[in-house]
């Protein structure tokens, strides 16, 4: 594991020097950095607790978009670079069965161009080069078949965990709320530093949600969690039963600070817990919850 750690050590920071702009290169998980930070320094270091979680966004040229930008949502797995590094690209410009073949097709490449040496800056290289032509591309007519045909078996179902350096903005409050009755979507809303979104509903739905709010203007906002789950028949009643939370509504947990902007972290817990949402606390805040 040092060994390994070493290398993604100094990968990130090649990648930090490369891309110095939060809009290029994003750590989204600061901690699980740390973490991989003491286990290359100490011969003795524990196992880090997460996969270290970063953001590469790409802008490759796509005639009549001005602003195509294609993000690479990457975790390195313990044993990387033994073993390829976990890379999904997302992009409004794609529809769901373009970005399913563009993902399929990088894995395809890692699997044969990344076992042992690092290759963030190649899987970057070959997205900033392909990801374009899958925007046009329209895929054969029995693949459109088949996935129409498995559409109508398969709803997924998902929930969103949402972080937000803070959410104070009336405005904004309200369009979560007003968004997610809209979209049929389910969760929470807490306001305040940090701000923390959950929404629940049919995958599309979310998506919708994700890409009007990502649109305001904010300090830092991102998907902390996302969970995916596909509904075989997908009747109302099925995703009714995956439903954690009845309504959106907004929680405030005994506000204090200088603004009366300050949430009680330890209530907010014991109502994930309630919910059955315990394990999300670790994931936004990096500490077991009490």
């Amino acid at each position: 594991m040092i060994e390994e750690a070493e290398v993604q050590v100094s990968e990130m920071e090649l990648l930090s020097s490369m891309f110095p702009r939060r809009e290029e290169f994003l750590v989204t998980d600061p901690l699980a950095l740390a973490e991989l930070q003491l286990a290359a320094a100490s011969e003795a270091a524990e196992m880090p607790s997460s996969k270290v979680q970063f953001t590469l966004n790409v802008k490759p040229e796509v005639p009549g978009a001005s602003m195509a930008e294609f993000s690479m949502v990457c975790a390195l797995p313990f044993k990387y670079p033994t073993v390829p590094p976990e890379i999904t690209v997302r992009s409004p410009l794609l529809s769901r069965s373009q970005q399913i073949q563009l993902n399929s097709d990088l894995k395809t490449y890692l699997m044969q161009n990344c076992s042992g040496e690092p290759c963030m800056l190649s899987a970057r290289e070959w997205v900033k080069d392909h990801a374009s032509a899958y925007v046009d591309r329209e895929l054969s007519s029995s693949s459109v078949t088949t996935s129409n045909a498995s559409q109508s078996e398969d709803v997924i179902f998902t929930r969103l965990w949402i972080y937000s350096h803070h959410i104070y903005n009336k405005q904004k409050r309200k369009n979560i709320i007003e968004w997610a009755k809209e979209l049929s979507l389910s969760g929470f809303s807490m306001p305040g530093k940090p701000g923390v979104v959950c929404v629940e509903g049919l995958q599309s739905n979310c998506d919708e949600f994700w890409s009007r709010v990502r649109r305001l203007t904010w300090k830092r906002i991102l998907i902390r969690h996302r969970e995916d789950v596909s509904l075989e028949g997908g009747g109302h009643a099925e995703i009714q039963k995956q439903r954690k939370f009845s309504t959106l509504e907004e929680k405030c947990f005994d506000a204090h600070g200088p603004r009366g902007n300050h949430m009680d972290l330890g209530q907010l817990y014991q109502f994930l817990e309630q919910k059955g949402c315990a394990d999300i606390f670790q994931m936004y805040f990096g500490v077991e919850g009490h």
